[in-house]
């Protein structure tokens, strides 16, 4: 809406600070902080008021007593209002990418909330069934990948140069053109193209093989992302921070996408308009450290599905839209791992139940980061004839120390994904 009303203001003294990606980008950022921070108080006492709340776990499951007995959930209404009231105010909303943000935040968000509604409401445990999530997050991946297809203004440009002569800076740009380009870590003037996996197709053909591909890829992402950031929600602050700081990366991603020269520096792919993706994500990482004001330990009130299931979805299909969707597994290395433990256990134990009937498990708790809480002792206790493979360390940690080595390992991982640009 700001961004809109700087047409009727120009001249104006301060008025072109809202043509700067910068300015919009912080100025989201400190609105969504303050919109979370002070509507996260009134909500919390809303639920309370109201006694809706969220029995998450208590001394049985927790080696530290910390019984959490009487916090609100469905957080998530507070984190995704402080994102969409910023990028509504002073987002470009003509531009495609986006849209395209806003609508997976809606969508998602609503899912969520159903989920949220049905098991707080209804009292059941079970929520919302498993393939209407899954068909939400595939309805998603199809709007944003025939959505990259079909538009015209969803373009790229492949390789961008500038240089300097007199004083005045040209800039040399290939066609642009609609692919299924993206950037691969650690090569070096190469980006992989999908379609070429299907060269044996025919010229023609395996270009609509390659977006079939990318689209399905699309959905995917989308998909993993979002259920490994609903996993990685088991801790007070968990998900809220490794998204903050996966956003941060994402920002600087988007940013140098959406900028002619640090494309050339970094000699990765132009993308047009994908600039304003840099005021979203702004709204997103200051919404999520507002929300930390609350979600700290010990928490006072609970993410839910309504937030987890949004923050995935929105980290998945920035980086689809800003072609660099290689480079998640790297970047959201933790949320990875926690989707691959949880595999890993259900796999491993059903294998062994039908097999000989034992009871064997890869960790003592999965998501894993449960594991670093969980004793032996704990774990006999519900199932005397457990066999756990890693045990790990006898001495556990305290959540609070576990949710920050996670943010850490984190920040190494972004860190490293955005040296992935240089180191090739």
């Amino acid at each position: 809406m700001f961004y809109q009303l700087n047409t009727l203001l120009h001249g104006l003294p301060g008025a072109r600070l809202m043509t700067y990606i910068s300015f919009r980008a912080i100025l989201a950022a400190v609105l969504a902080m303050l919109i979370s921070i002070f509507l996260g108080e009134y909500f919390i006492n809303f639920m309370k008021r109201h006694q809706i709340f969220e029995k998450q776990r208590d001394e049985k499951i927790d080696p530290f007593n910390v019984g959490k007995i009487g916090v609100p959930t469905m957080g998530g209404v507070v984190v995704l209002t402080a994102i969409l009231v910023p990028c509504l105010l002073v987002g470009r909303l003509s531009n495609i990418y986006l849209l395209l943000m806003i609508a997976t935040t809606l969508i998602l968000g609503t899912l969520g909330f159903a989920d949220d509604y049905i098991k707080t409401f209804r009292k059941n445990k079970d929520g919302l069934n498993g393939w209407v999530k899954i068909a939400g997050q595939v309805l998603v991946g199809l709007l944003v990948g025939l959505t990259l297809r079909y538009s015209p203004v969803a373009t790229m440009n492949e390789t961008v140069t500038t240089h300097v002569e007199n004083g005045i800076t040209y800039v040399v740009k290939s066609p642009s053109v609609k692919s299924t380009r993206t950037t691969i870590p650690f090569f070096k003037h190469h980006n992989f193209n999908y379609a070429d996996m299907f060269s044996f197709l025919g010229e023609e053909n395996k270009y609509r093989a390659g977006w079939i591909f990318f689209v399905m890829l699309t959905v995917f992402v989308v998909a993993a992302v979002s259920n490994g950031a609903n996993l990685n929600d088991g801790m007070d602050g968990m998900c809220a921070g490794n998204s903050a700081i996966v956003g941060i990366a994402l920002m600087v991603l988007a940013y140098i996408s959406g900028s002619v020269v640090w494309a050339n520096y970094f000699d990765v792919m132009y993308i047009p308009h994908s600039e304003e993706l840099v005021v979203f994500l702004g709204a997103f990482v200051g919404a999520l450290l507002g929300y930390l004001w609350w979600n700290g330990f010990p928490a006072q009130i609970f993410l839910g599905d309504t937030g987890s299931l949004a923050i995935g979805g929105i980290i998945g299909v920035c980086a689809v839209l800003i072609h660099k969707e290689l480079l998640i597994p790297i970047l959201c290395g933790v949320f990875l791992m926690e989707s691959v433990s949880v595999i890993l256990q259900t796999q491993v134990y059903k294998f062994h139940k039908k097999r000989d009937g034992s009871h064997v498990r890869v960790w003592k708790r999965a998501p894993l980061h449960d594991h670093f809480r969980t004793s032996m002792e704990q774990v006999h206790k519900i199932d005397p004839t457990c066999v756990v493979r890693f045990k790990g360390r006898k001495n556990l940690d305290h959540e609070a120390k576990i949710v920050l080595r996670f943010c850490i390992v984190t920040m190494i991982l972004a860190a490293f994904t955005i040296l992935t640009l240089k180191i090739r």
